[in-house]
């Protein structure tokens, strides 16, 4: 469910603190990093409960509310690959400072914005400066305390304060959107600001390579064209509600998104530093799991864009209630989240994915029975704990599944794709999602049980998506002739 985590990134031994007690330094520094872990996951969810208020203050429709949510999500998906190639050749103090900065400008600007579009704008901004703090971050951790248990602690807290991120930031959406949506997104400016005065103080200065010490080429074209071939598909799905799959915009965006594919693939195959190797894209096991967590992510966000609508527009709920009552697909995952590699490495993560895989679908078959009146506790409850339950099994499984197809020397790469996919199946699930219901919403003055008929066609959708990770996932558990590469 988030973008923001990252596998451990092997690192130098810090200097201080040995295996003992940390250093005030030391604490210092986690604690901005884990910080501003935890307001990048905050960054997925926080929108979800304001997105009704957004709408009808900005007079935005579905079609073109839902990239509030997905264009974090293209920002992130697009550049934790070139990420990592910007920290090499700039340093990561210099790429992580940078990256908080503008963060808190973009949030003081959506809050402020005046238009669907500029809100919009500043939620991609957001999600390129996640992709580049929150995998520098760890490997700042993992280059500052010692291997070992120190450097364990230090990875946990990180990685705890990004799981807890999300349930977090259902909550403060919906206790701030109470107020005014705005606030949602004017709260992390000040704490990103506390945060960067006191990283200039604390983040090490981890100097980049330069191309005349050997640093590998930006590889601009590849850069540019994935996100935008995704902006472009994402924006003719979204075209094709108002004006029709025969439209000139609509044409254009899918004709541009397919052109700039075939420019990314072509780039890459001669590219003597790729960013998106292809050897990586060739190890079954990575494909799965990123396809896997794809379609969990997507279905996920997909189902929690419909329920927001129904809860509040259908049900009449306020924001608040409406952010309390998403949590229990959430939770599960923040208490687990210590544990959950002790039970990748008891059950296998190619099991403990197959059997997560089959709640998704599950949940989404039982939340396609609701009607009006809506009960909360036999209609939306189950689906949101199947969900829950999803997560705790398939999360940290399939992260790890992917880390260990990784061919040799490359855990960073095979991260980043997995990452990428994860984000670009939000972005594209999404996209649909809100097309669907863009179609097929009611006129004015409709009955809530017209309403409601109206999110089914997203609803299928959402459905698909889930069998389709289910699908992919119990192939995992099927026999082989022959054991593939990078299983686990």
């Amino acid at each position: 469910m988030g973008p923001t985590t990252a596998a451990p990134v092997a690192g130098r031994p810090g200097a201080g603190g040995g295996a003992g007690r940390w250093t005030p330094r030391q604490w210092g520094l986690l604690l901005v990093l884990a910080g501003n872990m935890l307001i990048d996951a905050l960054e997925v969810s926080v929108a979800v409960v304001a997105l009704p208020s957004i709408g009808g203050d900005l007079g935005a429709d579905p079609a073109s509310l839902h990239w509030v949510m997905s264009g974090f999500a293209v920002g992130f998906g697009a550049v934790i690959l070139f990420g990592t190639r910007l920290v090499e050749r700039l340093g990561r103090r210099r790429v992580y400072l940078a990256a908080v900065t503008v963060f808190a400008v973009a949030s003081l600007a959506g809050a402020l914005a005046d238009a669907a579009w500029l809100l919009i704008a500043t939620r991609v901004v957001k999600g390129v400066c996640a992709a580049l703090t929150a995998p520098t971050g760890l490997a700042i951790i993992t280059s500052t305390f010692p291997e070992g248990p120190a450097r364990d602690r230090a990875v946990s807290v990180y990685s705890l304060f990004g799981a807890s991120g999300f349930s977090l930031g259902l909550v403060l959406s919906g206790l701030l959107t109470e107020a005014s949506w705005r606030w949602t997104f004017a709260f992390p400016a000040p704490v990103a600001a506390v945060l960067l005065l006191v990283g200039l103080r604390l983040v090490p200065d981890q100097r980049g390579r330069g191309r005349a010490d050997g640093g590998r080429p930006y590889e601009l074209p590849t850069a540019l064209g994935l996100p935008g071939a995704l902006l472009a598909l994402v924006y003719g799905i979204g075209n094709v509600p108002g004006h029709g799959w025969g439209a000139p915009g609509t044409l254009i965006g899918f004709a541009l998104a397919a052109a700039l594919g075939a420019l990314v693939v072509a780039r890459e195959r001669r590219a003597a530093h790729p960013l998106l190797p292809l050897r990586v894209l060739a190890r079954p096991a990575l494909r799965r799991s990123a396809f896997g967590a794809a379609a969990l992510n997507g279905s996920y966000l997909g189902l929690l864009f419909v329920l927001t609508f129904h809860l509040q527009t259908v049900l009449g709920w306020s924001p608040a209630r409406t952010g309390l009552a998403l949590l229990p697909a959430a939770l599960p995952l923040t208490i687990s989240a210590a544990y959950s590699g002790r039970l990748v490495k008891r059950f296998g993560a190619h099991r403990l994915i197959a059997v997560g895989s089959l709640a998704p679908p599950l949940g989404y078959t039982l939340y396609l029975r609701a009607s009006v009146p809506t009960r909360y506790a036999t209609d939306v409850l189950p689906t949101l704990l199947l969900l829950g339950l999803a997560f705790v099994l398939c999360f940290a499984a399939l992260h790890m599944q992917a880390l260990s197809a990784a061919p040799k020397g490359e855990p960073g790469s095979t991260s980043g794709v997995y990452q990428t996919a994860v984000q670009f199946g939000a972005a594209l699930t999404l996209a649909l999602v809100a097309a669907l219901m863009s179609a097929h919403r009611p006129g004015p003055g409709a009955s809530s049980t017209d309403v409601l008929a109206g999110h089914h066609p997203a609803l299928l959708l959402i459905t698909a998506v889930g069998v389709a990770g289910l699908a992919v996932s119990v192939t995992g558990v099927l026999p082989r002739r022959t054991p593939e590469p990078g299983t686990s």
